[in-house]
């Protein structure tokens, strides 16, 4: 049996261990370090990487990054976009030597200004309506899209040696202005889901956020109450969604069931210029030097939950491989405290070699020490019916840690273990999303508009 398989069944008794606060967390990775909160465009909200559960595609892997955390809905006349000067990087290892170099995918954004907007001067980015002299915008060309954003798509394989551009120009589907400007917004945003040679899908756009945890309850102290009211319900995010066929990922070329190495680590980040220069006269600011990392997200809840307040920003700054600076929040959760304090319980709180080797390793083994969200192409996908949020706590061996769905309910699998069989009910009592999540790509249900959005979800 494939180690991986063998470690999900430890999964309980080391997250009573050592996830003891999970719950605390600003969700998977929403505003969770000081110097990335002040940082939207570039703050990775949640990572998912899982074998395609759409029909007749599971020989395909999806990839998944949203960013920008928190978008009301209605934040007009500028609405959410992507930032020009943030490369936004899916990282891939496939030989499990810890270093997710051997295959990235490198997103560009690039604004445009255009169309009836850029015309006539007017103060709305994106105007229109049904039966007037201005048409709804119906299409990513229709006039009334008077800003809008290309990107590019570059594949970089064995750390920079090889480069090619996989797609470019393609249009961001735009923010979800409302039903009048936009009267169809899901055969608007259908238009942004691109097919590339090779099989290749991707999507850029606004998405509803598929997050949902009881913040209030959470933050006063394990306050937790049912029903549970979502507090991401009503928000968006930004989402960089690519698929691919597995062979384009495994390091003998063979697709998901054939190939001889199936474990892929994968992570997240955003990289920024390491100078930038604001424009004169309302330019954009230009970028200038290397790039630089400012976020990285591979697993969930791992700088919320177990990197120390002070070294928050240097772990979003670090590679992967590099974890081994922060060995000791691993093996000596502090965070084990506060289940003593909050619950009256004990919990062992040093030597959690079992923590180090769930996220940091492939194989107890192993002498690398890398934080990547790993997935095991060896275990077949779940058709979306049958997944179950809590995962290997509900004998769904397809779901978190073994990769990351957007169905799986992280911040619940974490609660119900804090306190063993005494808390096997416990929880935020939110348990799905406040839209129901598709059964296709890009996996992500529809972004609430800016007139009709609504943040309650009891």
């Amino acid at each position: 049996m494939n180690t991986l398989v063998i470690r999900w069944g430890a999964l309980a008794a080391l997250l009573a261990a050592a996830l003891v606060v999970v719950g605390v967390a600003s969700a998977a990775s929403h505003r969770e370090a000081p110097l990335i909160s002040l940082d939207a465009e570039a703050d990775i909200t949640d990572f998912y990487a899982f074998r395609s559960y759409e029909p007749g595609q599971a020989d395909k892997v999806d990839l998944i990054m949203d960013v920008i955390p928190g978008e009301e809905p209605s934040s007009g006349p500028n609405y959410w976009n992507f930032d020009p000067n943030v490369d936004y990087v899916i990282n891939v290892d496939n030989d499990r030597n810890g270093k997710a170099n051997d295959v990235a995918f490198r997103f560009r954004f690039q604004n445009e200004f255009r169309g009836t907007a850029q015309a006539a001067g007017l103060f709305l980015p994106y105007v229109g309506a049904t039966g007037s002299p201005l048409p709804a915008i119906t299409s990513l060309d229709s006039p009334g899209l008077g800003f809008r954003q290309t990107y590019s798509v570059e594949m970089i394989q064995g750390g920079g040696v090889k480069s090619q551009t996989i797609a470019d120009g393609l249009v961001a589907v735009p923010s979800n202005v409302g039903p009048r400007t936009m009267p169809d917004y899901d055969a608007l945003a259908a238009q942004g889901v691109y097919t590339l040679t090779g099989g290749i899908r991707v999507f850029a756009g606004q998405r509803d956020d598929p997050f949902a945890i009881d913040l209030g309850a959470i933050f006063d102290t394990l306050n937790l109450r049912s029903p549970g009211t979502d507090m991401l319900s009503g928000f968006n995010v930004h989402s960089i969604a690519l698929e691919l066929p597995a062979s384009m990922l495994t390091k003998d070329g063979k697709p998901a069931e054939q190939t001889s190495q199936p474990l892929l680590g994968a992570y997240a980040e955003t990289d920024r210029p390491h100078v930038t220069v604001r424009g004169k006269n309302g330019e954009l600011p230009t970028g200038h030097g290397p790039m630089i990392q400012v976020q990285r997200l591979a697993n969930p809840l791992v700088n919320e939950a177990i990197i120390g307040v002070t070294d928050k920003d240097r772990w979003n700054a670090l590679d992967p491989e590099d974890e081994g600076e922060f060995l000791d929040y691993y093996l000596n959760p502090r965070l084990a405290l506060a289940l003593q304090i909050v619950f009256g319980a004990t919990a062992p709180s040093s030597n959690r070699t079992d923590l180090r080797d769930l996220f940091l390793k492939y194989d107890a083994s192993d002498n690398k020490l890398s934080e990547l969200l790993r997935l095991n192409l060896a275990v077949a996908p779940k058709p979306l019916a049958q997944q179950q949020p809590l995962t290997v706590l509900a004998g769904d061996n397809a779901g978190w840690p073994n990769g990351r769905r957007p169905i799986d309910d992280v911040t619940d699998i974490a609660i119900k273990v804090v306190g063993g069989p005494n808390f096997a009910g416990a929880g935020d009592s939110v348990t799905l999303n406040d839209k129901p999540l598709p059964a296709a790509f890009p996996f992500l249900a529809s972004p609430w508009d800016g007139r009709n959005r609504q943040h309650a979800n009891p």
